[in-house]
């Protein structure tokens, strides 16, 4: 279950093409239902404080109330020790296109839920004027 609260989604047109190539290889049921509810706009139009691919930013977990910086990646450039959590994990699905401030909510592999809130976006492809990576 990923869920946020009073926010809505919106993601790059670049980054729901992409992203719509792992939907088509069966990996990522989760994320057909993230891309059919989400805003589409273009990279140029998305506010800088949203959670788009390749974005470094600050969470805070609901449980503990810990921070840790995350990078949110395409599943190959996904390394969790060094905070770089694949889209197409339960957390990052569950992040995409949130702005800070929102909450995400997900489950865990245990199945037991988590959630942490989007603190602040640190840096944005987007926001720095990169509309292609």
């Amino acid at each position: 279950m990923q869920t946020s609260t009073a926010f809505d989604r919106q993601l790059t047109k670049l980054d729901a093409v992409r992203l719509l190539k792992l939907i088509g290889s069966g990996a990522a049921p989760k994320l057909a239902d993230i891309l059919d509810e989400a805003e589409v706009v273009p990279g140029p139009a998305i506010p800088r404080d949203v959670v788009t691919m390749n974005a470094k930013f600050i969470v805070r977990d609901l449980a503990t109330g810990h921070q840790q910086v995350r990078v949110l990646c395409y599943p190959e450039d996904a390394d969790p020790a060094q905070g770089r959590i694949s889209v197409l994990s339960p957390a990052g699905v569950a992040m995409l296109g949130l702005p800070a401030g929102a909450t995400a909510h997900w489950h865990g592999p245990a199945g037991a839920a988590c959630g942490a809130r989007i603190e602040e976006v640190l840096f944005q492809p987007e926001a720095a004027g990169d509309f292609v990576t």
